[in-house]
């Protein structure tokens, strides 16, 4: 009756003991794997029977769940970090497998079924792999976008064609982008930068020979601003430059970004001087045209039919509406040059003179004129009076030299037959000699102390009176 009984006790405790083995193995590993030591071991671990009950037993089950938690978010780390490192690696073309085989030599062991360390140690090891790849991705993603600004900035003043240009474009695309969006495979890699670098150095070479002649070509464009706008160009200016390159000591990349800043400021106060310029021109059209109407107007022979006559008349009529806005047109441009000038704290220099001190000379000029030709309108008109007034007392008698010319009613003008509204420089023709009506101081003289008779027209016949 003890027998069977005894040996299914037997049985029951070597199956007990078998479970408390099979949990304390697993605890082993688990722990051994933590800790970073005999990995791979299999001992089979002793087991105290004193103590085979089934609270034992559970406490240990216990232990075991929670050594395979903490062992399952060690291996999710070690994941996430293999990851990481994987694809750190790809971007910068670095051996992925000599980097894990630098951390721990399990990670080198293509079997699934080997344990992998997941120590604290191996954990440590893999974070600072992933950080010291991030920083070198870091660091090479910056120098390849320093390399690309360089070769852009260096394309631009040699004007490098397109096809030279996409040579580098998976260089210059990484300019704008961040650390994150870096994902390309080789993109960052040591051949990439290599190749960047040695451009930049061809090119460098290239600019110390064309930085002269893009130097002139700036100064060039700044004297072509200068002339456009009539601002006054500096003649030595080329000369220093070209000592100044030669010279080597000048930072040429400097020289040109200070070459684009006179150009920028140029361009701002040439714009400044546009409008005035304009009303300069307008100006200066109708100062042309006004003495082109003075030589018109002198011209003896402008109403005569012959080719061009009626273009002429034309042309004065529209010089005369242009004439008599020029008053207005200067003061104008007059007021806008010393708006120009308080604004800038400068002259308005125009053709190397002030401006403003061309348009005040040219009113006083003009104002003289003004003046000329209302005495000689003046003197004129006296002279056409003293002409009629002996006509009326003696009559006018035809001259044995010349035909008698049509009798016109007292008062009429002698220049009635020019057009409406055109002044007219003819001669008044008259019975006195050219030279005037008194040329000298004798013939006031005489004028004062003798009879009419002394003025009478030299084509005068004395009538016998009646009786």
């Amino acid at each position: 009756m003890l027998k069977p009984f005894l040996e299914e006790l037997r049985r029951k405790r070597a199956e007990r003991v078998k479970e408390f083995s099979e949990v304390q193995l697993h605890i082993g590993r688990i722990c051994a794997e933590i800790a970073g030591n005999h990995l791979g071991s299999s001992s089979v671990p002793q087991v105290d029977e004193r103590d085979l009950s089934i609270k034992r037993l559970e406490e240990l089950k216990s232990q075991l769940q929670e050594l395979q938690k903490d062992k399952n978010m060690r291996l999710q780390k070690v994941h996430v970090h293999v990851k990481s490192i994987h694809e750190l690696s790809t971007v910068m073309s670095i051996d992925f497998n000599k980097m894990l085989r630098e951390v721990h030599p399990s990670f080198c062991d293509s079997a699934d079924d080997q344990p992998k360390s997941i120590s604290n140690d191996t954990l440590a090891r893999l974070a600072g792999t992933v950080h010291s790849l991030k920083q070198e991705k870091k660091q090479r993603l910056q120098k390849l976008q320093n390399l690309g600004s360089t070769l852009i900035e260096l394309w631009n003043l040699m004007d490098t064609t397109s096809d030279e240009q996409k040579r580098f474009d998976h260089v210059t695309c990484l300019i704008s982008v961040s650390l994150d969006e870096v994902s390309v495979q080789g993109s960052l890699a040591a051949d990439v930068i290599e190749q960047a670098e040695l451009e930049v150095q061809r090119l460098n070479i290239l600019k110390a020979s064309k930085m002269k002649e893009l130097v002139l070509k700036k100064q060039n464009e700044l004297d072509e601003i200068y002339m456009g706008v009539h601002m006054e160009v500096d003649n030595d200016a080329r000369q220093r430059l070209i000592s100044i390159i030669d010279s080597g000591k000048a930072d040429l990349s400097e020289l040109l970004l200070s070459m684009d800043d006179q150009i920028t400021k140029a361009k701002e106060h040439a714009l400044s001087r546009r409008e005035i310029l304009e009303k300069v021109d307008k100006w200066e059209f109708a100062s042309e045209e006004e003495s082109w109407l003075d030589d018109y107007e002198r011209d003896q022979n402008r109403y005569n039919a012959g080719r061009g006559a009626h273009k002429n008349l034309k042309r004065a009529e529209k010089a005369r509406a242009l004439v008599s806005k020029l008053p207005s047109m200067v003061e104008n441009l007059i007021a806008k040059v010393k708006a120009w000038e308080s604004e800038k704290g400068t002259e308005f220099l125009y053709k190397k003179e002030p401006l403003l001190g061309s348009l005040e000379e040219y009113n006083l000029v003009r104002q003289h004129k003004e003046e000329e030709k209302k005495r000689s309108r003046e003197q004129k008109r006296l002279q056409e009076q003293f002409v009629a007034e002996q006509e009326a007392i003696y009559g006018a008698k035809p001259s044995p030299m010349r035909p008698f010319p049509a009798k016109k009613p007292l008062g009429q003008s002698l220049s009635a037959n020019t057009i409406a509204g055109t002044p007219t420089s003819r001669r008044v023709s008259t019975p006195f000699p050219r030279h005037g009506l008194m040329s000298s101081g004798k013939d006031k003289k005489d004028y004062r102390g003798k009879a009419v008779g002394a003025i009478m027209p030299v084509n005068y016949v004395s009538l016998p009176k009646d009786a």
